[in-house]
């Protein structure tokens, strides 16, 4: 951002954050954008003239209008049906200039694919956007390197311009790997409000937690609200092991928790044998 700040030309610099899913993608994107407010708001106490955060996300099978009139609809900007894709974008570009956002933030890019004359077309308005307004552009999706995002002359400019954040399932191996995951589930607990819970019940169930979910922050989000949910229908205000091993999580998490059927090499051998 502060490259981008003194950038006279238009070839201004982003970040891509890209990982399997439910590894956290979105969460990041969107703590970096509250992050980012509450620091502007603290420089400029008062001032309702700023708009210093822009958070988007890709339409499926997005064309070049339909990704402006999201960036129309988030600022509150009235589309007219007569009005084409160059007057929506010259609307908000002006609007994004005069509220001095700083960054602009977008989901699910991954779904942009520039093989075909729609998704290029729409890959090409997102660089205009980022050549008219003068921000930062951060741009989050599942696997983006290997996507058709980058693909082809369009792909390569980009990848030329834009940093790669990989966001991955949190490992479980060192003692230090190990307190990242405590930390992250005491912070998920601490913010619990069951009056019969029982503070560090999550933080001692740490490693079975990281075995239903693999390490995924969406996958234990999910696990630990849909356990308060249950905690609160049923009365009993606590989250406990029993509570967590009866609620189901998203496939991919099951999927990877399963245990492995397979016999040891040695005794495949000795029958073998």
């Amino acid at each position: 951002m502060l490259l981008n700040r003194r950038q006279q030309g238009t070839a201004r610099r982003g970040l891509i954050i890209s990982g399997p899913p439910t590894t956290g993608k979105t969460t990041t994107l969107l703590e970096m954008g509250r992050s980012f407010e509450l620091a502007d708001r603290a420089r400029h106490p008062g001032r309702s003239d700023r708009l210093p955060v822009v958070f988007i996300a890709v339409p499926p099978a997005s064309t070049p209008k339909m990704l402006v009139s999201e960036f129309a609809r988030f600022l509150g900007i009235t589309i007219a049906g007569r009005m084409n894709q160059a007057q929506i974008t010259d609307a908000v570009c002006h609007q994004l200039c005069e509220l001095a956002t700083q960054l602009v933030l977008v989901d699910d890019v991954h779904l942009l694919d520039t093989r075909t004359r729609t998704g290029a077309e729409t890959s090409d308005q997102m660089k205009h956007l980022g050549e008219r307004i003068p921000a930062t552009f951060v741009y989050a999706g599942v696997e983006v390197e290997t996507s058709p995002l980058l693909t082809g002359q369009r792909g390569a400019q980009l990848a030329g311009r834009f940093k790669l954040q990989r966001c991955m399932p949190l490992p479980y191996g060192t003692a230090a790997q190990r307190e990242m995951w405590v930390e992250l589930v005491s912070d998920m607990e601490q913010a619990l409000r069951l009056d019969q819970h029982r503070a560090g019940t999550l933080a001692r169930h740490a490693e079975y937690l990281h075995h239903r979910t693999g390490g995924a922050m969406g996958s234990l989000s999910h696990l630990i609200r849909e356990a308060a949910l249950a905690a609160i229908l049923d009365g009993s205000e606590k989250i406990t092991k029993q509570l967590l091993q009866s609620i189901q999580l998203d496939f991919r998490a099951e999927q990877q928790a399963r245990p492995s059927h397979r016999r040891p090499a040695r005794a495949q051998a000795s029958r073998a044998g």
